[in-house]
């Protein structure tokens, strides 16, 4: 898929990967820009510098995103690159309340389900479409210290993959972008920041941390070779390929990087037992 002519939606476009998307599918000549975030106030700032379109938008609101897509419909006649992008972080294991599990799954799986419910009739209608949810790599490996950011991640990925199977043969097309760690506002936005900060950079950066224009033109290239995985961090495929060669190797693996990360014991899962 070119970028170039086609309109375009990308939630959690405000800052981060989601301005860095934006910013380049406008560099690309996409004919129409969508910016939505919850951050009225600097998706118009965006929108304004790409000649796009802002949308106040409550990606976990089933509603929200249905006037986004009609909106998107109504304004450019079409829709033909949906990006499911907004989502954050916490921290905590067996411990972390389960309201924050049910809110992070509205914005990490629920609201890619809602984009597709929505988008998908009008991309058929118009003779195909494609989808783009953004995942993490850890919906492919594990984040250490989140149980709620690993769980919501793969059932993105899981979805993803659903949607790129069932809707293939109307058309659509489907990539879930698995980054490891990107300079963004994720970690101030989390509720649970200050326990974040604790760790530091983080076990998701010891692959090292790039910038969200990095990330924009790994999109770029991965929608171009219509790849469903989109990694940025190449060494996320050699992650991968271990998990699944000998998961129990790689499990052991990661347990005994969980210990280096928190020597003195002190990782999520030792809260409830502390």
């Amino acid at each position: 898929m070119e970028v170039k002519d086609c309109v375009a939606v990308v939630t959690g476009g405000a800052t981060g990967i989601g301005k860095a998307l934006v910013e380049k599918f406008h560099q690309e000549g996409a004919s129409g820009l969508v910016v939505a975030d919850l951050n009225f106030e600097g998706a118009k700032e965006v929108a304004e510098n790409v000649d796009g379109l802002a949308i106040d938008c409550d990606v976990s609101d089933e509603n929200s995103i249905s006037q986004l897509i009609s909106t998107t419909v109504d304004t450019f006649g079409r829709i033909d690159l949906m990006v499911s992008n907004a989502g954050y972080v916490t921290i905590g294991a067996l411990e972390a309340p389960d309201k924050e599990l049910r809110k992070m799954f509205d914005v990490h799986v629920m609201a890619h389900l809602w984009a597709a419910r929505y988008a998908i009739p009008h991309m058929i209608e118009a003779g195909g479409g494609y989808l783009l949810n953004t995942a993490s790599a850890a919906g492919l490996l594990t984040q250490l210290g989140s149980l709620h950011y690993s769980v919501t991640k793969h059932a993105a990925v899981s979805l993803s993959e659903f949607l790129s199977i069932s809707y293939r043969n109307h058309g659509i097309k489907v990539s879930v972008l698995c980054p490891q760690a990107v300079e963004t506002d994720i970690l101030n936005n989390s509720p649970t920041k200050d326990l974040l900060s604790d760790q530091g950079e983080g076990p998701a950066s010891v692959d090292g941390v790039i910038t969200p224009e990095d990330v924009a033109i790994s999109v770029v290239q991965g929608l171009r070779e219509e790849e469903f995985y989109i990694l940025p961090h190449p060494q996320v495929a050699e992650y991968l390929s271990r998990k699944g060669d000998d998961i129990d190797r790689w499990l052991a693996g990661m347990n005994r990087f969980q210990q280096k990360l928190f020597p003195d014991g002190n990782s999520p899962g030792d809260w409830l037992i502390s």
